[in-house]
């Protein structure tokens, strides 16, 4: 299909953390569909090689940390400066510093891991609100985890983290309804750079224990973010996380 004749459905979506991985899987599952993105993520170079594959008539990137305010403040001006509205966020951005157990954690970690795994989606949620969604209308998915839901061996930290994401969904879905829908996606391992630590020389082991018989790629995530940015999703559809796990959570009776 040539840049002529891609769709274009006249809608604009912000994902962060969006260079690579899960991020950009979702990016460039939502220019297919015909929308325009900006993309996030801390590295330059990075976003400008994404932006180029996703194609420049259709996508933007901002460079920055994404839980610095003044980042979030410039890439919400940039969007709407460039494309004049934001129906679409995706917070993807996060970290997991640290594998230890929670014994011998240290809280400067975990503060900061909390700061940029929820802090940062609250602080672009109530941003885009003001500037768009709140008198428009759009959705919000937040990327969570499995790891939300579970005790997770050395990943407690993280874990923590996601939680608050999912309570952080359930909060922004209640405050910003009717007119903003806010879902959460918690995937399973999906093979990123971000998740190698836990397949990384093992995958045909790890990949065993998921009764799809595979480890997750970016691309299932972007097809669950495309459903809930959906005109198909957007009547019903809010306060929710679809789980995306290759049915690992199938295997806990056992």
């Amino acid at each position: 299909m040539t840049q002529q004749q891609r769709p274009d459905t006249g809608r604009v979506a912000l994902v962060t953390g969006a260079s690579r991985g899960i991020g950009y899987g979702i990016a460039e599952a939502l220019v297919a569909r015909g929308d325009r993105v900006c993309i996030t993520g801390r590295d330059e170079e990075a976003l400008k090689e994404a932006v180029e594959r996703l194609g420049p008539d259709r996508a933007m990137g901002v460079a920055g940390k994404a839980h610095d305010p003044a980042h979030q403040g410039a890439v919400v001006e940039r969007v709407m400066e460039a494309y004049g509205r934001i129906d679409h966020l995706v917070n993807n951005a996060g970290t997991n510093p640290v594998f230890a157990p929670l014994a011998d954690l240290d809280l400067k970690v975990a503060s900061k891991t909390y700061e940029i795994n929820v802090l940062s989606a609250l602080g672009l949620a109530q941003k885009t609100w003001h500037a768009w969604q709140r008198d428009h209308g759009g959705t919000i998915v937040n990327i969570a985890s499995i790891a939300g839901q579970n005790a997770s061996p050395f990943m407690g930290t993280y874990g923590m983290s996601k939680a608050a994401m999912l309570n952080l969904t359930l909060q922004l879905a209640h405050e910003f309804a009717p007119v903003v829908r806010v879902n959460a996606i918690a995937p399973a391992v999906v093979k990123t750079k971000f998740a190698r630590m836990l397949y990384e020389g093992r995958e045909e082991e790890s990949a065993a224990g998921y009764p799809m018989g595979r480890l997750g790629v970016p691309e299932d995530i972007g097809g669950a973010a495309v459903f809930l940015t959906s005109d198909e999703a957007s009547g019903w559809i809010t306060g929710q996380t679809l789980v995306i796990d290759g049915g690992i959570a199938l295997n806990a009776g056992f």
